[in-house]
C-alpha cells in the first residue's frame, strides 16, 4: 500500500531543443566584383581597338561577374558538428584513390575553388597548345570553310569572316581572350550542370545544396579531365598534325570509346551515341553517382544513380541532336 504522503514521481523535463546550425554565407561577393572589374577592363580595351575580341571577351566577364553575384546570395548548406575542413591538395589527390571520403567532406565543406582552377587550367593549357600545334590559320580557314558549305551566312560575308578571326587568331592577345573565355565558359557550364543536378536531386525526392551539387560536380569531373588533358596533350605532340582534326580534337584526342569504330561524318549521331561508351565516360558517371550520394544532404545512392543516367541521356539527345544538325563541321 502506497504512502499518501510520498510524492508523485515526475518524469524529467526534456531537454531544450537545439536550434538548427545558420546558414552560413560564401565570400564569392568580392569575387564576384573583381571579376566585374576584369570584364570592364577587357570591355574597355576591345573597344579602344587594343585587344583582339575584348569586347565579346570582357562582355562576357561582366555577365560571368554579375553570375557570380547572384549566386552569392545562396548560402552554405546546415550542418551539424560538421568534420573538419579538408585541405585543397588533400581534395584534389584524394578523389583519385579515396573518392568516398571527398564526398563526404563536401557536404559539409563544399569547396570548389581548387577543382575549378584545375579544371579551368588544364583547359585553357590544352586549347593553347592545340593552337600552335595546328596553327591558328588552318582551324579558322577550316571553321570557316566548314561555315560556308552549310549556306547559312552569304559569301561575302565569309570571306569578311574570315579576315577578321585570322586577325584576331594571331599574337599573344588572342591567347589573352582566349583563355578568359575558356574560363568563363567553364564556369557557366558547370554552373548550369550543378543547377540540372540540383533540380534532378529535388525531383527525385532527394535533398541538395547548390553549393554541394557544384563541388560534387566539379570533383567528379577532375580526375576524368586530368586523365583526357595530359593523354591529350601527349598524343597532340605525337601525331602529325595533318591527322589531328580541327574541330573533335580542340576538346580532346583519347579516344577510349566506341566512337573510334564510327565515322562521324557519315553517322554523326551514330557517332556521338558512341562516344558515350568508354572507360572515362563510365567512371565519370560512377563518380557523380556516389558524389551526389555522398555529398547531397539527403540523397540515397538509388537517387544519385537515376539522376546522373537521366542527365547524361538527355545531354546525349542534345548532343546528338546538334550533330546531326551540324554534320559538316565533322567530316
Amino acid at each position: 500500500m502506497s504512502d499518501p504522503q510520498a510524492p508523485e514521481f515526475q518524469a524529467p523535463p526534456p531537454p531544450p531543443e537545439q536550434p538548427a546550425p545558420a546558414p552560413r554565407p560564401t565570400k564569392m561577393r568580392p569575387v564576384a566584383i573583381g571579376v566585374f572589374v576584369l570584364g570592364l577592363v577587357l570591355l574597355g580595351l576591345g573597344l579602344a581597338k587594343v585587344l583582339p575580341a575584348g569586347v565579346v571577351a570582357g562582355g562576357f566577364t561582366c555577365l560571368m561577374g554579375i553570375v557570380a553575384f547572384a549566386l552569392s546570395f545562396i548560402p552554405l548548406p546546415r550542418v551539424e558538428a560538421p568534420e573538419p575542413p579538408l585541405s585543397a591538395a588533400e581534395r584534389v589527390f584524394g578523389i583519385f584513390y579515396e573518392p568516398t571520403r571527398v564526398f563526404r567532406n563536401l557536404r559539409a565543406h563544399p569547396r570548389w575553388v581548387a577543382a575549378f582552377v584545375v579544371i579551368a587550367f588544364m583547359n585553357v593549357l590544352y586549347t593553347t597548345a592545340f593552337v600552335q600545334r595546328l596553327t591558328p590559320e588552318r582551324i579558322v580557314n577550316y571553321r570557316v570553310d566548314k561555315l560556308a558549305e552549310s549556306g547559312f551566312v552569304p559569301a561575302e560575308a565569309i570571306e569578311r569572316s574570315r579576315e577578321q578571326q585570322l586577325e584576331q587568331a594571331r599574337g599573344l592577345p588572342a591567347r589573352i581572350t582566349e583563355g578568359v573565355g575558356s574560363v568563363n565558359g567553364t564556369f557557366a557550364k558547370y554552373c548550369f550542370a550543378a543547377a540540372l543536378f540540383l533540380l534532378g536531386v529535388i525531383a527525385f525526392g532527394g535533398r541538395i545544396n547548390f553549393w554541394q551539387a557544384l563541388s560534387a560536380l566539379l570533383y567528379a569531373s577532375l580526375p576524368v579531365v586530368i586523365v583526357t588533358k595530359v593523354l591529350s596533350l601527349i598524343l597532340l605532340y605525337v601525331k602529325s598534325p595533318d591527322d589531328i582534326h580541327p574541330i573533335l580534337g580542340a576538346e580532346t584526342l583519347v579516344q577510349d570509346n566506341l566512337g573510334a569504330l564510327v565515322s562521324p561524318a557519315t553517322h554523326p549521331a551514330l557517332f556521338v551515341l558512341a562516344t558515350a561508351f568508354g572507360l572515362l565516360s563510365f567512371y565519370w558517371i560512377w563518380l557523380m553517382a556516389k558524389g551526389l550520394a555522398n555529398t547531397g544532404t539527403k540523397v540515397s545512392s538509388t537517387v544519385g544513380w537515376a539522376v546522373t543516367l537521366t542527365l547524361t541521356i538527355l545531354g546525349l539527345g542534345l548532343g546528338m541532336i546538334f550533330a546531326t544538325l551540324f554534320a559538316s563541321f565533322l567530316s
